[in-house]
């Protein structure tokens, strides 16, 4: 029984990890769809100052959102070398507009800790850990957060 315990502590996860502003972050690769070249958006009005706007994804509207700006860091200054990342959990997909993405990691669940307590905020919602490995610290995003959290936002703006 002890052993069983001790394989679901080892359960390996794989992460892609890309970059923000100056911390690294990582997000399950199941959640991942696509990576793309940064590709100008189309402003939506009254929209949140983390939404960037709209793109057509292969005759899909697809909301961008600044990830730094959406955790509380600042708008990011856009350019042709950012990245959006795109990402579905559940029936919703969105764009994360990131610096650049890394590459792919495999974690145990003993590698990923809490968030301390001294760094929980509103933002601690997003955040389902901190993966330690190789000397690096990478901030595991709950992407089904993040993307229900979005959802609330645009119900709000409908409801405006």
């Amino acid at each position: 029984m002890a052993e069983n315990a001790q394989n679901s502590s080892d359960t390996r996860q794989q992460f892609i990890t890309f970059r923000s502003g100056d911390q690294e972050f990582g997000a399950d690769i199941m959640t991942i769809r696509e990576i793309r070249g940064w590709t100008p958006t189309t402003p939506l009005p009254h929209a949140p100052a983390y939404v960037c706007g709209v793109i057509n994804l292969r005759g899909v509207v697809l909301p961008v959102i600044d990830l730094k700006a959406r955790l509380g860091h600042g708008l990011t200054e856009v350019s042709p070398k950012q990245v959006i990342i795109v990402v579905k959990c559940g029936n919703r997909t969105i764009g994360l507009l990131v610096d650049a993405v890394s590459d792919i990691i495999t974690v145990t669940s003993a590698d990923i800790q809490a968030t301390p307590e001294l760094a929980r905020d509103v933002h601690d919602q997003f955040v389902d850990g901190i993966a330690v490995f190789d000397q690096r610290m990478v901030t595991i995003l709950s992407m089904d957060q993040l993307t229900t959290s979005l959802t609330a936002a645009e119900d709000a703006l409908a409801a405006a």
